[in-house]
């Protein structure tokens, strides 16, 4: 697990100054965050986060919900609350693992370990199942030119360039507004299925998922 990067949002300082120094002997990069507001805007290079539920002014379910709004990275929450009515409710709102406070060190990093394994078998597979490319206006897929308008060249870009990002409509029209001089957003959901016929002449694997009402990721 060399070289991964988690982020801890815990605001039992002790705690978390724990957990920093043994991860960090696992040579895993550690962020921490204390609540909502120190959490970074930008969370591309992380890999796994550490979510307390009981956390000041927004509890970990509701961060949670906003992250998953836009990444996908595993999300393992830490919680003194040991009854399945949280449990099921941590899960359902799109976290990996729940661990029970207190925990064993080492029971937690056999939990970290397993999720970014997972993450990364699920990687490589997708590596070694197609190959993609996307430079100076071309597009290829298993060696396939796959032809795309302006718009949806753009698109595929952005997506392909920030995986296990989450983009809503909106936000991919505001991106690229312009692109076609459309001014309804609706226009991305049209793009996105012209981009999905195309890439079937090349595989059958899925490339851009729909998150209902949250928007599209890159998972190719």
């Amino acid at each position: 697990m060399k070289n991964k990067s988690i982020l801890i949002i815990e605001d039992d300082i002790d705690l978390l100054d724990m957990l920093e120094m043994f991860l960090e002997e696992k040579e895993i990069n550690i962020t921490k965050a204390y609540c909502l507001e120190d959490i970074p805007n930008d969370l591309s290079n992380v890999d796994l986060i550490l979510l307390d539920i009981n956390l000041p002014r927004n509890d970990g379910f509701e961060i949670c919900k906003q992250i998953r709004q836009r990444w996908l990275m595993p999300i393992l929450f830490l919680s003194a609350r040991s009854n399945e009515e949280d449990k099921i409710k941590g899960l359902m709102l799109g976290g990996d693992d729940y661990i029970t406070k207190p925990f064993s060190l080492e029971e937690l990093y056999a939990r970290i370990y397993t999720n970014l394994a997972r993450n990364d078998r699920k990687e490589q597979l997708r590596k070694d199942h197609n190959s993609f490319s996307i430079i100076a206006g071309v597009c290829k897929l298993n060696d396939f030119e796959i032809e795309l308008t302006k718009s949806e060249y753009e698109i595929v870009k952005l997506l392909s360039e920030n995986p296990n990002q989450i983009f809503s409509k909106d936000r991919i029209y505001d991106i690229l507004r312009g692109i076609d001089g459309y001014g309804n957003p609706q226009v991305v959901s049209e793009h996105i299925r012209n981009i999905r016929n195309k890439f079937l002449k090349a595989s059958e694997e899925e490339f851009i998922k729909t998150h209902w009402g949250l928007g599209y990721s890159w998972i190719g």
